[in-house]
């Protein structure tokens, strides 16, 4: 199922609450502090998704005088917030571990907590895994990074429930705390990766190389049918992405003689090509006359 973005993400906050509600609910009927530190986790799923719904709001607005290339880049400062967020979650985590590590303590009743809170992470990777199917179809940061964070959550909150529920066979309280450090630590990497990516983009990130390769695939397959007989040179190819559209500018050196009519035509079919091979991209090209030509890039030899 595909929703819209905004409604996306506006189930995104509907699930957090309910999770948080559930969590809060476990640490309540057990006075367990890994519980606890489990739901304020979740309190900043909440604050996530409304940060990410506001994102989308703003990306999603047309190009308009001030903004030409439009609002896109809106989703990587949400992307970036996020991963912020999940590294204080993490320090948090750190902190009640720390002073359980201290004072290690049996919490009671501990099986209706577990299966509470184990409700609530069933209902936290399902949420999780559709918002980053979702993400990807759409090739929304946003709602990829909503994903990812929450899929942290169900992370922790396994580490949690499972140093909860070996403390609770062995007795052995205090490997309650030293798991939800683990778990921390790999929160923490999930943070490092998901602030890279999208400080990636706000800095005009240029697409993988898998990607690149594609263009540059369906720029040759496009100049050879369409040029019989003459020699193109590209050059000075530059891409970028900014939330769901990808951006491509290059150079194209044509034949002397060609005419304006001819030289548009090919272009508009590069531009067609190119959006048919990467959905949401926008070209820019430069036409220069053959005596421009730099000998970098690559040349095209029509069959």
């Amino acid at each position: 199922m595909t929703l819209s973005p905004t409604r996306t993400i506006s189930l995104s906050v509907v699930v957090a609450l309910v999770v948080f509600g559930l969590k809060f609910l476990a640490y309540r009927l057990t006075g367990s502090v890994a519980l606890y530190s489990d739901a304020l986790e979740s309190i900043i799923n909440v604050v996530a998704a409304l940060v990410a719904l506001a994102a989308i709001g703003v990306a999603k607005r047309p190009p308009d005088a001030n903004h030409p290339y439009g609002h896109s880049k809106a989703e990587y400062l949400s992307a970036v917030l996020e991963g912020v967020l999940i590294v204080l979650a993490a320090i948090a985590i750190v902190n009640e571990a720390a002073h359980k590590l201290m004072n290690p303590a049996a919490p009671g009743q501990i099986g209706i907590g577990l299966l509470v809170s184990l409700g609530a992470s069933g209902l936290n990777a399902a949420l999780g895994s559709f918002l980053i199917a979702n993400g990807r179809r759409q090739r929304s940061p946003a709602l990829v990074a909503d994903g990812q964070h929450v899929l942290a959550d169900v992370y922790t909150s396994g580490g949690v429930l499972l140093g909860i529920g070996l403390a609770w066979l062995t007795g052995w309280w205090i490997l309650d705390p030293l798991l939800a450090i683990a778990v921390a630590l790999n929160i923490l990497w999930v943070g490092w990766r998901l602030t890279r990516d999208s400080v990636g983009g706000l800095m005009d990130e240029g697409v993988p190389e898998v990607e690149l390769s594609d263009i540059q695939d369906t720029l040759t397959t496009t100049l050879q049918r369409l040029t019989t007989g003459k020699v193109l040179e590209v050059h000075d190819l530059r891409t970028r992405r900014a939330g769901p559209r990808t951006f491509v500018e290059f150079h194209l050196v044509v034949p002397g003689e060609m005419t304006v009519e001819e030289a548009h035509r090919i272009c508009d079919q590069l531009e067609d090509s190119l959006r048919t091979k990467v959905e949401g991209t926008q070209v820019t090209i430069h036409v220069e006359p053959e005596w421009k030509a730099e000998h970098k890039g690559f040349v095209v030899r029509s069959r």
